[in-house]
């Protein structure tokens, strides 16, 4: 849902995140301003699988197919140290990704006509979003405010489901991860 331009936010497009809010205090400021998903309504986060099936295909077999697929990894947690650069964006590294990855991975498998961020990138890092669009300094100026409110750790135990509504992304179910 980040590294993306506001134009892939139209009504009907979907996504899977899992939220962290004990990013909130540290990033909120920075995103309303810098991030257009923030700016939709997306909590912080990280992107699980974006853009996910059309909400047109959301029935009760694909809610299943997540919750048994979802529902197979453990809940767990994850630290934030430091950020991290892509070009014109700057992003909060979870560390380790390894379980972040895996559901990502395990979605796009069960959902190969979905491949995370449309087969844009051969690699997919997750990352927490914080501004994107923006120059380097600009990146530096956040990133050093930043430096402060680092580390924290979150807790991740769902995957939630969001979907565009042609205004704002709204979350439309969870799923619970294994205990």
């Amino acid at each position: 849902m980040a590294d993306d331009s506001t134009s892939a936010f139209r009504a009907g497009r979907t996504g899977l995140i899992v939220r962290i809010p004990e990013a909130e205090p540290s990033v909120r400021r920075w995103r309303e301003r810098l991030d257009p998903s923030a700016q939709a309504g997306v909590p912080a986060h990280v992107t699980v699988l974006f853009p996910f099936l059309d909400e047109s295909r959301m029935d009760p077999l694909v809610h299943s197919a997540l919750a048994d697929v979802l529902g197979r990894h453990q809940a767990f947690d994850l630290r934030f140290e430091r950020c991290g650069r892509f070009p014109h964006v700057l992003h909060l590294v979870p560390e380790p990704d390894t379980r972040l990855r895996q559901l990502t991975e395990a979605v796009a498998d069960r959902w190969p006509e979905a491949p995370p961020y449309g087969g844009r990138f051969a690699e997919v890092v997750p990352h927490l979003t914080i501004a994107q669009g923006q120059e380097d300094a600009a990146l530096a100026e956040i990133e050093a405010d930043l430096a402060g409110r680092l580390p924290f750790t979150a807790h991740v135990s769902s995957v939630e489901l969001m979907v565009h509504d042609g205004v704002k992304w709204r979350e439309r179910a969870s799923f619970a991860l294994g205990r």
